[in-house]
């Protein structure tokens, strides 16, 4: 793979609809075409500029084959459901896709069973919606012009300015009716997001970020798989808001390429057990940018650890806590349904400060877990699985992707320093 090029556009095809032809764009490097049914995504993939235009059946074609495995998933049991991150594959029978074959009308057939689920969707009366944020009024205003814009409207919208250097915020949320504003001036997203739990009053509680925007239909579908009394944490996909940068293709090519699947994903004591001699990949249970908390949850296991997340070790706050529910015996469920759209850093400096904190973070979270619960796995990452994941992409660094040098650098060394952090605030507590 050539080094990402800047330009990419894309495209969302709505397969209730006649297929349009594509045009070329001789401004774009390339196209991301995402299908969605009914407001449902399904499946995306990517054309190279050279291969446009597009007529209707070409597009028809990429369509059936990017759609197929989450059609096959919302219709048939087994065969098509998607393999869990990083475990070794189960002895199973050979996938057997007769069902699809055989099925004549599959988005039709899809379009009745999405109906029905849409119908008997869950409630959102008694769901609050925490946003944390600092010093991006204009992000901001634009992630909440989205959620007052929801089909599914929550108990309440709660904004955290998280320790901001002005009151752009705060005159950001006066202008918005029905949006609370608390101030939190300690730094740091994990205390952010505990204060926004201490301050709502939902039985669930979900969280967004200021750099994102959600589908109208998002907090509905978040809410849906909590009706398992067993759930206790929900995320969504996570898809790009633009592509239009080298930075922001480096960012969906490795940051958030962990959040590609269109089928629902069950995390639950079983996966835990089989994964732990080798480090439970809870990272791809979903992003903090799009996930939901039952209330009960934080009772359960605890808050957010302080110590982690932006403003402190960098991330991982989020998965952190799902690692406490998973080895307690909780499940925590990805549901594609529910969407929303980040803006990835368009700069190649932002991108290269946040891969360090990322992987900071990533690491101060290893060992956190390792401390807390004594799983050798956590350390097996460390070892063995990061150096190896370093040592290939280093490899294709000096083969095809030089452009991504300085971001190979920035993961590397925040790996160094995400142990020096810990070693540092290894006794401070959890929680202030």
């Amino acid at each position: 793979m050539s080094a990402p090029e800047a330009g990419w556009r894309i495209l969302h095809v709505d397969l209730g609809k006649p297929l349009p032809v594509v045009p070329g764009d001789g401004d774009a490097a390339g196209l991301q075409l995402v299908f969605w049914l009914d407001g449902w995504p399904l499946g995306r993939c990517e054309v190279a500029a050279s291969d446009l235009p597009l007529s209707a059946p070409t597009l028809a074609m990429l369509a059936s084959q990017a759609v197929a495995p989450a059609v096959g998933g919302r219709l048939f049991a087994g065969d098509f459901e998607a393999p869990m991150p990083a475990a070794r594959p189960e002895v199973r029978p050979a996938s057997d896709v007769a069902p699809l074959l055989a099925c004549r009308r599959p988005l039709s057939a899809l379009r009745e069973r999405l109906a029905g689920a849409g119908a008997a969707g869950a409630s959102t009366a008694d769901v609050s919606v925490v946003v944390c944020t600092r010093d991006r009024p204009e992000a901001l205003a634009r992630c909440l012009a989205s959620l007052r814009s929801s089909r599914a409207r929550p108990r309440e919208l709660l904004v955290v300015d998280n320790a901001s250097s002005g009151d752009g915020t705060q005159r950001v949320v006066a202008g918005m009716p029905g949006v609370r504003y608390l101030r939190e001036p300690r730094p740091g997203l994990a205390i952010a997001r505990n204060t926004g739990v201490r301050a709502t009053t939902g039985a669930l509680v979900a969280f967004t970020d200021d750099d994102v925007v959600v589908d109208p239909d998002w907090l509905s579908h978040l809410a849906r798989p909590f009706a398992e009394v067993r759930v206790m944490a929900v995320t969504g996909i996570v898809l790009p808001g633009a592509l239009e940068s080298d930075a922001q293709r480096m960012a969906e090519d490795r940051m958030w390429s962990f959040n590609h699947e269109f089928r629902p994903l069950v995390f639950d004591a079983r996966y835990f057990a089989r994964m732990r001699a080798r480090g439970v990949p809870v990272w791809h249970i979903g992003a903090g940018a799009n996930m939901a908390i039952r209330r009960d949850a934080f009772t359960h296991v605890g808050l957010f650890d302080e110590r982690l997340g932006a403003g402190a070790a960098g991330c991982s706050e989020d998965s952190e806590l799902w690692y406490r529910l998973l080895a307690e015996g909780w499940r925590c469920v990805y549901e594609p349904s529910a969407v929303v759209f980040h803006y990835h850093r368009a700069e190649l400096d932002a991108l290269r400060g946040q891969w360090h904190a990322y992987m900071r973070g990533h690491v101060a979270a290893l060992l956190v877990q390792f401390a807390r619960h004594r799983h050798w796995g956590n350390l097996r990452r460390i070892v063995l699985q990061l150096p190896f994941f370093y040592a290939v992409w280093l490899r294709d660094v000096v083969r095809r992707r030089k452009v991504e040098g300085p971001l190979w650098w920035a993961a590397v060394s925040g790996t160094v320093a995400g142990v020096g952090f810990y070693l540092r605030h290894r006794n401070t507590p959890p929680v202030a």
